[in-house]
């Protein structure tokens, strides 16, 4: 009989989230009337203040962070030099006066919650890419809403979303409204929801938009040029330095080399290696901060500083990521922490431009024109390189037949009319730019107390990208061309010109020679959190090495205990 030898798990240690607000729609609950800071007729708030509009009718609370406020001050007739308050304050008077329009005026990331205390109305909104979350859960006639989905843990029961499960085996994060507890909803990026009536709508959505007459390559790239240059001017923090995240890929670099440009402050860069025996991109990423003239700092991430600091940074994420990066993404947090207050990274170029290491872009090649509608979602979920063609035996006999035949968030777009090319990268922009990209990468920025900003996913990049035609993108095997041209400037040419590798954690190693004995003993409990759901011999198989088989079962484990930890977050 197999017998092993299990590490009693230590116990988690949940930080304190920020921001950590909860909006309450809907009687109060009498047990936690003490913990209402602010209260009037059908709304309260627990851990929050809101600002009030000019006449006090409205009251916002959340999360803002305006890249230009210049455009709702010239609306409201107000001299941008003479405006004193915050933006939650802004917000509330363009609310006054504007209502919804007023969104149209807002460019930055934010989730906010605004209460009229006149008409007892309410609308909780999400900025137009998913900067910030915002999640929500009715009970009775009351709605609960928060920034952070731990904030509402004492509202909701643990019962597992079974779809919501599916798609995070499958792509590694869990796409659309759903998230991992039952009836907890996250709200898309660019919606409203009013309240009390639950009412969704949309005031923003990234959808194809390609003139009959489009303009040269040349002359599409001297507006993204320009573009870039006004949205990075924008997201410097004035009089202070500022931190960017560079991998020595052609993003992170042009980002850098903007930020040099127009910064008065110092730029600090920041790269990670896993440690001379594995490959790296530090040759690059050196090359790129000597050239820009910033102020560098390398940081070497072992396999015990993974394994040891998964369990805090599954804790800072609000739902689950089996991505191997989101363990050197709150490790650079703590480290940046030290010189900056505000980090630019390059995300959000592979789903606006067309890169080669955005796994689902590669199914362009294999269809071009011909379109076998029966297999492009299977193609797409296989091309994530999850668990997707392992779930019949993965998951629980009784539970892969609910989830099996549900419906899949990415159909719809998928069997759009849209052009090939510019359909993938719709279903990358909405759903693993959000849900995958910004989830990991702003939460565990903020784990730092860090704000971080991503130019390159700002929605007027998003619009520009879905407005050029795709052969701007990826023509033939020159993958960005567009942006290359835009940036080609600003950067040594081995930059421009090298393919993009991406950053490779070698998790298969690590799992082989360090993290077996850690991943039996977390994975095999018969007390696990995963272990109703997922068929234990199935793990054994994967956990027992076989050097021809090995090799595709580390992204999978990492999968599966990033999942099992983060379950154990809310125990």
């Amino acid at each position: 009989m197999e017998t092993l030898d299990y590490v009693q798990p230590k116990k988690i240690d949940i930080p304190r989230l920020q921001p950590s607000w909860r909006a309450i729609i809907g009687e109060f609950p009498p047990n936690q009337s003490s913990q209402s800071l602010w209260h009037c007729q059908g709304f309260s708030l627990v851990e929050g203040v809101p600002k009030l509009s000019k006449n006090k009718r409205f009251a916002v609370v959340g999360d803002v962070s305006l890249s230009n406020t210049d455009l709702l001050l010239k609306r409201l007739a107000i001299n941008p030099s003479r405006w004193q308050e915050d933006h939650q304050t802004l917000i509330a008077w363009g609310w006054e006066e504007l209502g919804k329009d007023c969104l149209h005026y807002l460019s930055g990331i934010f989730s906010f919650v605004v209460w009229d205390t006149h008409e007892q109305q309410g609308w909780a909104i999400r900025d137009r890419v998913g900067g910030r979350t915002l999640y929500y859960y009715q009970q009775d006639s009351t709605f609960y809403i928060s920034p952070r989905l731990k904030n509402l843990s004492p509202y909701f029961k643990k019962n597992l979303d079974l779809i919501a499960l599916r798609d995070y085996l499958c792509t590694g994060f869990i796409p659309g409204k759903r998230t991992l507890w039952q009836g907890v909803k996250e709200l898309r990026p660019g919606t409203i929801l009013s309240l009390p009536q639950e009412k969704i709508e949309t005031y923003w959505t990234p959808q194809e938009n390609i003139s009959q007459s489009p303009l040269s390559f040349d002359k599409s790239s001297e507006i993204l040029r320009e573009l870039l240059e006004t949205i990075i001017q924008e997201y410097l923090p004035p009089q202070e330095p500022v931190g960017v995240y560079l991998s020595g890929g052609l993003d992170s670099s042009c980002v850098t080399a903007l930020a040099k440009q127009f910064h008065q402050e110092t730029v600090h860069t920041y790269s990670i290696h896993f440690g001379e025996d594995y490959p790296n991109e530090l040759e690059f990423s050196s090359l790129v901060a000597a050239h820009c003239q910033t102020k560098h700092h390398i940081l070497a991430i072992s396999p015990q500083e993974m394994w040891e600091n998964l369990p805090i940074t599954m804790a800072n994420l609000d739902s689950p990521i089996g991505d191997p990066l989101t363990v050197p993404n709150y490790l650079l947090a703590q480290l940046a922490k030290q010189d900056v207050k505000v980090i630019l990274n390059g995300e959000g170029s592979d789903p606006c431009f067309g890169g080669p290491k955005n796994q689902p872009m590669l199914l362009h090649s294999l269809y071009h024109n011909s379109e076998q509608k029966i297999d492009l979602l299977s193609s797409y979920l296989t091309s994530f390189k999850k668990c997707f063609l392992d779930l019949p035996n993965l998951l629980n006999p009784d539970i892969f037949k609910q989830v099996k035949d549900a419906p899949s968030m990415f159909e719809a777009d998928l069997l759009s009319s849209a052009d090939y090319l510019n359909r993938l990268m719709l279903l990358n922009i909405k759903f693993k730019g959000s849900d995958h990209i910004l989830n990991k990468v702003n939460n565990l920025t903020l784990s730092g107390l860090l704000e971080g900003r991503s130019p390159l996913f700002d929605s007027r990049v998003v619009d520009f990208s879905l407005s050029i035609p795709p052969h701007y993108k990826l023509s033939g095997a020159r993958e960005k061309a567009i942006l290359k041209k835009a940036v080609s400037h600003l950067l040594p040419q081995e930059i421009i010109d090298r393919p993009k590798s991406g950053m490779m954690v070698p998790v298969h190693f690590w799992f082989r020679k360090f993290w077996t004995r850690k991943a039996k003993s977390l994975l095999l409990d018969k007390k696990a959190a995963i272990a109703p759901y997922i068929e234990r011999n199935t793990i054994k198989d994967w956990l027992n090495y076989r050097e021809n088989l090995w090799g595709k079962y580390g992204i999978k484990l990492w999968l599966l205990v990033s999942l099992e930890i983060w379950l154990r977050t809310y125990e």
